[in-house]
Protein backbone atom coordinates (compact mmCIF):
# COMPACT_ATOMS: atom_id res chain seq x y z
CA UNK A 1 0.00 0.00 0.00
CA UNK A 2 2.74 2.71 0.71
CA UNK A 3 4.69 1.95 -2.49
CA UNK A 4 1.47 2.85 -3.86
CA UNK A 5 0.63 6.08 -1.89
CA UNK A 6 4.66 7.13 -2.60
CA UNK A 7 3.26 6.50 -6.32
CA UNK A 8 0.06 8.82 -5.73
CA UNK A 9 2.44 11.76 -4.31
CA UNK A 10 5.38 11.50 -6.47
CA UNK A 11 2.08 11.76 -9.66
CA UNK A 12 0.62 14.23 -7.76
CA UNK A 13 3.32 16.79 -7.33
CA UNK A 14 4.34 16.15 -11.13
CA UNK A 15 0.74 17.71 -11.87
CA UNK A 16 1.75 20.56 -9.73
CA UNK A 17 4.80 21.57 -11.94
CA UNK A 18 2.91 20.83 -14.77
CA UNK A 19 0.12 22.93 -13.75
CA UNK A 20 2.73 25.87 -14.01
CA UNK A 21 3.64 25.32 -17.32
CA UNK A 22 2.32 28.41 -19.23
CA UNK A 23 1.59 25.72 -22.34
CA UNK A 24 -0.69 23.48 -19.89
CA UNK A 25 -2.01 26.27 -18.66
CA UNK A 26 -2.87 28.03 -22.55
CA UNK A 27 -4.37 24.26 -23.53
CA UNK A 28 -8.03 24.19 -21.41
CA UNK A 29 -8.33 20.60 -22.38
CA UNK A 30 -4.61 19.60 -20.83
CA UNK A 31 -5.63 22.42 -18.09
CA UNK A 32 -9.13 20.56 -17.63
CA UNK A 33 -8.03 17.01 -16.95
CA UNK A 34 -4.65 17.36 -14.61
CA UNK A 35 -7.56 19.85 -12.53
CA UNK A 36 -9.57 16.81 -12.58
CA UNK A 37 -6.95 14.33 -11.49
CA UNK A 38 -5.37 16.99 -8.75
CA UNK A 39 -9.05 16.69 -7.50
CA UNK A 40 -9.15 13.22 -7.22
CA UNK A 41 -6.05 12.35 -5.98
CA UNK A 42 -5.74 15.59 -3.25
CA UNK A 43 -7.69 13.63 -0.28
CA UNK A 44 -5.15 10.65 -1.02
CA UNK A 45 -2.24 13.02 -0.57
CA UNK A 46 -3.13 14.72 2.09
CA UNK A 47 -4.57 12.05 4.04
CA UNK A 48 -0.89 10.37 3.46
CA UNK A 49 1.08 13.42 4.76
CA UNK A 50 -1.06 13.23 7.84
CA UNK A 51 -0.04 9.63 8.28
CA UNK A 52 3.45 10.83 7.68
CA UNK A 53 3.37 13.41 9.92
CA UNK A 54 1.91 11.15 12.60
CA UNK A 55 4.45 8.55 12.31
CA UNK A 56 7.39 11.59 12.03
CA UNK A 57 6.02 12.72 15.41
CA UNK A 58 6.05 8.96 16.99
CA UNK A 59 9.57 8.08 15.83
CA UNK A 60 11.41 11.30 17.44
CA UNK A 61 8.79 10.65 20.64
CA UNK A 62 9.97 7.22 20.92
CA UNK A 63 13.63 8.10 20.39
CA UNK A 64 13.38 11.19 22.94
CA UNK A 65 11.77 8.83 25.71
CA UNK A 66 14.89 6.06 25.02
CA UNK A 67 17.54 8.47 25.41
CA UNK A 68 16.21 8.49 28.87
CA UNK A 69 17.44 11.25 31.83
CA UNK A 70 13.67 13.13 30.98
CA UNK A 71 12.16 14.38 34.20
CA UNK A 72 8.47 12.99 34.57
CA UNK A 73 6.17 15.26 33.12
CA UNK A 74 8.03 15.77 29.69
CA UNK A 75 8.02 11.97 30.08
CA UNK A 76 4.23 11.92 30.59
CA UNK A 77 4.32 14.90 27.66
CA UNK A 78 6.25 12.19 25.36
CA UNK A 79 4.17 9.68 26.57
CA UNK A 80 0.76 11.31 25.53
CA UNK A 81 2.50 12.14 22.31
CA UNK A 82 2.95 8.89 21.46
CA UNK A 83 -0.17 7.57 22.23
CA UNK A 84 -1.67 10.73 20.15
CA UNK A 85 0.24 9.85 16.68
CA UNK A 86 -0.54 5.69 17.48
CA UNK A 87 -4.22 6.79 17.03
CA UNK A 88 -4.11 9.02 14.70
CA UNK A 89 -1.79 6.83 12.04
CA UNK A 90 -4.59 3.93 13.00
CA UNK A 91 -7.27 6.31 11.78
CA UNK A 92 -5.37 7.19 8.52
CA UNK A 93 -4.22 4.25 7.44
CA UNK A 94 -7.93 2.57 7.55
CA UNK A 95 -9.14 5.57 5.96
CA UNK A 96 -5.87 5.26 3.06
CA UNK A 97 -7.61 1.80 2.21
CA UNK A 98 -10.50 3.14 1.40
CA UNK A 99 -8.99 6.08 -0.54
CA UNK A 100 -7.10 3.40 -2.50
CA UNK A 101 -10.27 1.72 -3.86
CA UNK A 102 -10.33 1.72 -7.42
CA UNK A 103 -12.31 4.87 -8.77
CA UNK A 104 -15.76 4.60 -10.61
CA UNK A 105 -14.85 6.68 -13.47
CA UNK A 106 -18.20 7.23 -14.11
CA UNK A 107 -18.61 8.86 -10.82
CA UNK A 108 -18.02 12.65 -11.86
CA UNK A 109 -20.99 12.12 -14.86
CA UNK A 110 -24.02 13.61 -15.37
CA UNK A 111 -27.20 10.93 -15.34
CA UNK A 112 -29.56 9.83 -17.76
CA UNK A 113 -32.47 8.09 -15.49
CA UNK A 114 -35.00 5.99 -16.86
CA UNK A 115 -38.49 4.95 -14.96
CA UNK A 116 -40.77 2.50 -16.62
CA UNK A 117 -44.38 1.04 -14.37
CA UNK A 118 -44.52 -2.13 -14.03
CA UNK A 119 -46.75 -4.15 -12.81
CA UNK A 120 -50.04 -2.42 -10.93
CA UNK A 121 -50.83 -0.25 -14.34
CA UNK A 122 -52.13 2.97 -13.56
CA UNK A 123 -51.33 3.26 -9.86
CA UNK A 124 -47.59 2.28 -11.14
CA UNK A 125 -47.80 5.06 -13.69
CA UNK A 126 -48.65 7.31 -10.57
CA UNK A 127 -45.79 5.94 -8.70
CA UNK A 128 -43.49 6.59 -11.07
CA UNK A 129 -44.21 10.22 -11.90
CA UNK A 130 -43.97 10.38 -7.70
CA UNK A 131 -40.49 8.82 -8.15
CA UNK A 132 -39.61 11.48 -10.57
CA UNK A 133 -40.46 14.40 -8.22
CA UNK A 134 -38.67 12.71 -5.28
CA UNK A 135 -35.22 12.61 -7.73
CA UNK A 136 -36.02 16.05 -8.81
CA UNK A 137 -36.32 17.41 -5.41
CA UNK A 138 -33.01 15.35 -4.51
CA UNK A 139 -31.30 16.92 -7.48
CA UNK A 140 -32.67 20.50 -6.31
CA UNK A 141 -31.08 19.99 -2.50
CA UNK A 142 -27.79 19.27 -4.76
CA UNK A 143 -28.26 22.38 -6.53
CA UNK A 144 -28.08 19.88 -9.97
CA UNK A 145 -30.01 20.50 -13.18
CA UNK A 146 -33.11 18.74 -13.62
CA UNK A 147 -34.43 18.41 -17.55
CA UNK A 148 -36.69 15.81 -18.72
CA UNK A 149 -35.75 14.52 -21.93
CA UNK A 150 -38.61 11.84 -22.82
CA UNK A 151 -42.48 10.89 -21.18
CA UNK A 152 -44.66 8.66 -22.01
CA UNK A 153 -47.59 10.58 -20.21
CA UNK A 154 -51.07 8.69 -18.91
CA UNK A 155 -54.25 10.52 -18.71
CA UNK A 156 -53.89 10.64 -14.79
CA UNK A 157 -50.55 11.97 -14.35
CA UNK A 158 -48.85 8.92 -14.36
CA UNK A 159 -45.96 7.82 -16.30
CA UNK A 160 -45.57 4.56 -18.44
CA UNK A 161 -42.24 5.66 -18.90
CA UNK A 162 -39.96 8.63 -18.26
CA UNK A 163 -36.62 9.78 -19.45
CA UNK A 164 -34.70 12.77 -17.78
CA UNK A 165 -31.36 13.86 -17.30
CA UNK A 166 -29.79 14.93 -13.96
CA UNK A 167 -26.45 17.32 -14.33
CA UNK A 168 -23.81 18.42 -11.34
CA UNK A 169 -21.01 17.44 -9.77
CA UNK A 170 -20.84 13.89 -8.77
CA UNK A 171 -24.72 13.31 -9.52
CA UNK A 172 -23.52 9.43 -10.68
CA UNK A 173 -21.84 9.27 -8.06
CA UNK A 174 -24.46 8.94 -5.61
CA UNK A 175 -28.19 8.40 -7.62
CA UNK A 176 -25.98 5.31 -9.00
CA UNK A 177 -27.24 2.88 -7.01
CA UNK A 178 -30.99 3.79 -7.67
CA UNK A 179 -31.08 0.83 -10.11
CA UNK A 180 -33.66 -1.77 -9.65
CA UNK A 181 -37.03 -2.04 -9.29
CA UNK A 182 -38.67 -0.54 -6.32
CA UNK A 183 -41.81 -1.43 -4.82
CA UNK A 184 -45.13 0.66 -3.45
CA UNK A 185 -47.24 -0.89 -1.18
CA UNK A 186 -50.45 1.48 -0.35
CA UNK A 187 -54.54 2.18 -0.98
CA UNK A 188 -54.80 3.72 -4.24
CA UNK A 189 -57.33 6.38 -4.46
CA UNK A 190 -59.15 4.34 -6.91
CA UNK A 191 -59.62 1.76 -4.12
CA UNK A 192 -63.41 1.87 -2.57
CA UNK A 193 -62.62 -1.23 -0.20
CA UNK A 194 -58.87 0.40 1.10
CA UNK A 195 -57.17 -2.15 0.27
CA UNK A 196 -53.35 -2.20 0.00
CA UNK A 197 -51.84 -3.18 -3.43
CA UNK A 198 -48.48 -3.78 -4.12
CA UNK A 199 -46.99 -1.74 -7.45
CA UNK A 200 -43.38 -1.83 -9.01
CA UNK A 201 -41.36 0.24 -10.93
CA UNK A 202 -38.25 -0.26 -12.52
CA UNK A 203 -35.24 2.42 -12.31
CA UNK A 204 -32.58 2.51 -14.58
CA UNK A 205 -29.50 5.48 -13.92
CA UNK A 206 -27.31 5.55 -17.17
CA UNK A 207 -23.88 7.48 -16.68
CA UNK A 208 -24.46 10.45 -19.58
CA UNK A 209 -21.84 9.33 -22.48
CA UNK A 210 -19.95 11.76 -24.50
CA UNK A 211 -19.42 12.06 -28.22
CA UNK A 212 -16.01 10.98 -27.75
CA UNK A 213 -16.71 8.11 -25.90
CA UNK A 214 -19.49 6.21 -28.21
CA UNK A 215 -18.61 6.26 -31.80
CA UNK A 216 -21.82 5.76 -33.88
CA UNK A 217 -22.23 5.43 -37.41
CA UNK A 218 -24.76 7.20 -38.85
CA UNK A 219 -25.60 4.09 -41.38
CA UNK A 220 -26.26 2.27 -37.82
CA UNK A 221 -29.10 4.41 -37.24
CA UNK A 222 -32.94 3.93 -38.65
CA UNK A 223 -34.36 7.15 -38.05
CA UNK A 224 -38.37 7.52 -37.98
CA UNK A 225 -40.08 10.85 -37.65
CA UNK A 226 -44.06 10.83 -36.69
CA UNK A 227 -46.68 13.17 -35.42
CA UNK A 228 -46.35 13.68 -31.43
CA UNK A 229 -49.40 13.34 -29.13
CA UNK A 230 -50.01 13.86 -25.52
CA UNK A 231 -51.94 11.85 -23.44
CA UNK A 232 -55.93 10.98 -24.53
CA UNK A 233 -54.48 12.82 -27.64
CA UNK A 234 -53.79 16.05 -26.15
CA UNK A 235 -51.46 18.60 -27.73
CA UNK A 236 -51.44 16.85 -31.05
CA UNK A 237 -48.75 18.49 -33.29
CA UNK A 238 -49.69 18.81 -36.98
CA UNK A 239 -46.02 18.66 -38.09
CA UNK A 240 -43.97 15.10 -37.87
CA UNK A 241 -41.66 16.71 -35.05
CA UNK A 242 -41.96 13.36 -32.62
CA UNK A 243 -38.64 11.22 -33.56
CA UNK A 244 -37.79 7.35 -33.42
CA UNK A 245 -34.13 6.37 -33.72
CA UNK A 246 -33.14 2.42 -33.98
CA UNK A 247 -29.80 1.32 -33.05
CA UNK A 248 -29.56 -1.62 -35.87
CA UNK A 249 -26.51 -3.09 -34.46
CA UNK A 250 -27.68 -3.28 -30.58
CA UNK A 251 -31.75 -3.28 -31.51
CA UNK A 252 -32.23 -0.30 -29.29
CA UNK A 253 -34.71 1.57 -29.81
CA UNK A 254 -35.87 5.68 -28.07
CA UNK A 255 -38.62 7.99 -28.80
CA UNK A 256 -38.48 12.21 -27.76
CA UNK A 257 -41.54 13.49 -29.02
CA UNK A 258 -41.70 15.97 -26.20
CA UNK A 259 -40.07 19.39 -28.22
CA UNK A 260 -42.06 21.04 -31.06
CA UNK A 261 -38.64 20.88 -33.13
CA UNK A 262 -37.71 17.77 -34.84
CA UNK A 263 -34.17 18.91 -33.99
CA UNK A 264 -34.13 19.51 -30.10
CA UNK A 265 -36.58 15.62 -30.32
CA UNK A 266 -33.44 14.26 -32.32
CA UNK A 267 -30.37 16.03 -30.05
CA UNK A 268 -32.50 14.35 -26.83
CA UNK A 269 -32.98 10.99 -28.63
CA UNK A 270 -29.43 10.76 -29.19
CA UNK A 271 -28.64 12.13 -25.48
CA UNK A 272 -30.39 8.53 -24.48
CA UNK A 273 -28.80 6.29 -27.17
CA UNK A 274 -25.65 6.98 -26.75
CA UNK A 275 -26.31 6.43 -22.61
CA UNK A 276 -27.67 3.56 -23.25
CA UNK A 277 -25.38 2.19 -25.55
CA UNK A 278 -22.69 3.11 -23.18
CA UNK A 279 -24.27 1.99 -20.42
CA UNK A 280 -24.44 -1.38 -22.37
CA UNK A 281 -20.59 -2.07 -23.23
CA UNK A 282 -19.74 -1.02 -19.50
CA UNK A 283 -22.51 -3.66 -18.46
CA UNK A 284 -20.92 -6.58 -20.96
CA UNK A 285 -17.29 -5.05 -19.13
CA UNK A 286 -18.39 -6.23 -15.59
CA UNK A 287 -20.04 -9.11 -16.40
CA UNK A 288 -17.14 -11.29 -16.06
CA UNK A 289 -16.26 -9.85 -12.86
CA UNK A 290 -19.69 -9.47 -11.23
CA UNK A 291 -19.98 -13.67 -12.49
CA UNK A 292 -17.08 -14.68 -10.15
CA UNK A 293 -18.05 -12.64 -7.29
CA UNK A 294 -21.14 -9.67 -7.60
CA UNK A 295 -21.86 -7.52 -4.88
CA UNK A 296 -25.38 -6.68 -4.40
CA UNK A 297 -24.76 -3.01 -3.70
CA UNK A 298 -24.72 -1.18 -7.14
CA UNK A 299 -24.58 -4.03 -9.20
CA UNK A 300 -27.31 -1.95 -11.30
CA UNK A 301 -29.24 -5.65 -11.83
CA UNK A 302 -32.74 -4.03 -12.92
CA UNK A 303 -34.33 -7.32 -12.15
CA UNK A 304 -33.11 -7.00 -8.74
CA UNK A 305 -36.12 -5.65 -6.43
CA UNK A 306 -34.15 -2.93 -3.83
CA UNK A 307 -36.65 -0.60 -2.25
CA UNK A 308 -39.80 -1.19 -0.65
CA UNK A 309 -42.34 2.11 0.12
CA UNK A 310 -44.82 1.26 2.25
CA UNK A 311 -47.38 4.27 2.95
CA UNK A 312 -49.58 2.74 5.84
CA UNK A 313 -46.09 2.47 7.58
CA UNK A 314 -44.67 5.44 6.54
CA UNK A 315 -41.82 2.99 5.86
CA UNK A 316 -38.73 2.66 3.29
CA UNK A 317 -37.29 -0.71 3.24
CA UNK A 318 -33.33 -1.10 1.30
CA UNK A 319 -33.48 -4.77 1.12
CA UNK A 320 -29.74 -4.87 0.26
CA UNK A 321 -28.30 -3.49 3.21
CA UNK A 322 -31.64 -4.07 5.41
CA UNK A 323 -32.11 -0.79 6.05
CA UNK A 324 -35.54 0.92 7.08
CA UNK A 325 -36.30 3.88 8.02
CA UNK A 326 -39.76 5.57 9.20
CA UNK A 327 -39.52 9.12 7.26
CA UNK A 328 -41.11 8.20 3.60
CA UNK A 329 -42.89 11.62 3.28
CA UNK A 330 -39.52 13.04 3.93
CA UNK A 331 -37.93 10.76 1.63
CA UNK A 332 -40.62 11.13 -1.21
CA UNK A 333 -39.80 14.86 -0.98
CA UNK A 334 -35.88 14.30 -1.83
CA UNK A 335 -34.41 14.04 1.81
CA UNK A 336 -32.58 10.49 0.52
CA UNK A 337 -29.02 11.25 1.88
CA UNK A 338 -29.30 8.24 4.73
CA UNK A 339 -30.02 6.05 2.43
CA UNK A 340 -27.69 6.76 -0.03
CA UNK A 341 -24.91 7.25 2.54
CA UNK A 342 -25.52 3.99 3.95
CA UNK A 343 -25.44 2.26 0.59
CA UNK A 344 -21.93 4.08 -0.46
CA UNK A 345 -20.76 2.86 3.17
CA UNK A 346 -21.88 -0.57 2.16
CA UNK A 347 -20.49 -0.58 -1.21
CA UNK A 348 -17.16 0.52 -0.06
CA UNK A 349 -16.76 -2.25 3.37
CA UNK A 350 -18.17 -4.81 0.55
CA UNK A 351 -15.04 -3.36 -2.20
CA UNK A 352 -12.48 -3.33 1.16
CA UNK A 353 -13.29 -6.82 1.31
CA UNK A 354 -12.91 -8.20 -1.68
CA UNK A 355 -9.95 -6.19 -1.94
CA UNK A 356 -8.43 -7.55 1.03
CA UNK A 357 -8.95 -11.12 0.20
CA UNK A 358 -7.32 -10.51 -3.20
CA UNK A 359 -4.67 -9.26 -1.46
CA UNK A 360 -4.29 -6.02 -3.03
Amino acid sequence: MFDKLKEVEARFDAIQNELMDPNVVSDMQQYTKLMKETKQLTPIVEKYREYTAAQKTLDEAKEMLAAGGLDKEFKEMLEEEIDGAKKTIDACAEELKILLLPHDPNDDKNVIMEIRGGAGGEEAALFAAELTRMYMMYAESKRWKFEILSANETELGGYKEISFMIEGEGAYSRLKYESGGHRVQRVPETESQGRIHTSAVTVAVLPEAEEVEIDINPADLQIDTYRSGGAGGQHVNKTESAIRITHIPTGTVVECQDERSQHKNKEKAMKILRSRIYDKMMQEQHQEIADARKSQIGSGDRSERIRTYNYPQSRVSDHRIGLTIYKLEQFLNGDMDEVIDALITADRAEKLKVSEEDGE
